[in-house]
Order: structure tokens, then C-alpha cells, then sequence
């Protein structure tokens, strides 16, 4: 059981690297923008853009708040990430959006995010624009019911990393080696 979700993970993670590389390289050759315009909420109530992802550089991650593993791991790795980069990192900006906004309200997100972190900000928002946001990233995601009416969400497991003009500069997939993580997050605050 536990080796089929291990490989499941796995599966997962390999097909969310490759689409976004995907997605990102069509985009490249078509001129169109990587992420939409988009207005949703952050975890203080308060209303945030897409005007967020620019200025500095970013590393967004797209996962929920009931999510039993992948997304708490992720988040207390990524604040790991950004302590050891110290200040050479003070400038990279970090954030966490739902794929579950029925569920994961403003309240919901300040709770789970405060918890981890204080460099990381939560968004969600209404359903539709909280997905429109998502796939204009690139990001897969499906709620998968459980019964009972309860649901889990599969969702890619990677990191999303933009430069400070907020284009596309990379990913950090879900359990990447720390030091190559690290050195990923160095680039990027290298580049600005």
C-alpha cells in the first residue's frame, strides 16, 4: 500500500515538472504571458494581484490545507530553504495558493501558513478565479472524493520559481535534494 502511494507521489511530481516545463516552453514560443492577471485574496483578507509576482522574485507552490503530506512537507521544507539563505535570500518572495478555496478561506490560510511560517503568504479567493489563476500557470489539480463527502485534491507537487520581472525561472519538485534546492533559490536571488 505504502509503495503504491510512494509511486503514485512519484508519477505525480514527474508529469507536474513536465507539464509546467511544458506549458512554459509553448508559452516561450507563443509570446503569451506565463500567469494571467488575476485578483484574489491573501491570508490577511487583503486583495493581491499578480503586480505580487513582480518587483522580486518569487517561489509559489499550489497545494491545500487538508493535504495530508505533500503540501505541510513542502511548506516547512521551503521555509527551511529560505532561514538557510539568510539574507542572501531576504529579497525572494514566497507563497502559498489553494486549489481547494471552498474549504481554505482567509482565516483558514492565515492558520496554516502562521504555523509554518512568516515569510510565506497564503492566497485563495472565489473558486473560479482561484483555478483560472492556477491554470494560467499551468497547474494541475482534481478533487478526488473519498466518500462520505469528503475529497482529497491531486494537484502538482512542485514549486514554482519566477524572476522579478515574474517570468518563468524554474521549479524545485516536491522532496528535491536540499542543496540543489538551495542552489536553485541562489540563482534566482542572484538574478533578481
Amino acid at each position: 500500500m505504502m509503495r503504491s502511494i510512494l509511486i503514485g507521489i512519484l508519477v505525480l511530481m514527474a508529469v507536474g515538472v513536465g507539464f509546467l516545463t511544458f506549458d512554459w516552453y509553448r508559452r516561450q514560443n507563443s509570446g503569451e504571458p506565463y500567469g494571467a492577471a488575476f485578483t484574489l485574496t491573501d491570508h490577511t483578507n487583503a486583495p493581491i494581484t499578480e503586480a505580487a509576482f513582480r518587483g522580486k522574485p518569487s517561489a509559489i507552490f499550489f497545494g491545500f490545507t487538508h493535504c495530508p503530506e505533500v503540501c505541510p512537507t513542502t511548506l516547512v521544507e521551503m521555509d527551511g530553504w529560505l532561514k538557510q539563505l539568510g539574507d542572501e535570500g531576504k529579497d525572494i518572495r514566497a507563497y502559498f495558493v489553494t486549489i481547494d478555496p471552498e474549504r481554505d478561506t482567509p482565516e483558514v490560510m492565515k492558520n496554516y501558513v502562521t504555523n509554518v511560517s512568516d515569510r510565506i503568504t497564503g492566497i485563495t479567493g472565489e473558486p473560479d478565479k482561484v483555478f483560472a489563476m492556477a491554470k494560467s500557470f499551468g497547474i494541475f489539480w482534481r478533487k478526488v472524493d473519498l466518500g462520505g463527502g469528503e475529497y482529497n485534491m491531486d494537484h502538482t507537487a512542485s514549486v514554482v520559481l519566477l524572476n522579478g520581472a515574474g517570468d518563468f525561472a524554474g521549479t524545485i519538485a516536491y522532496e528535491e535534494n536540499r542543496d540543489t534546492a538551495v542552489a536553485k533559490l541562489k540563482r534566482l536571488a542572484a538574478k533578481g
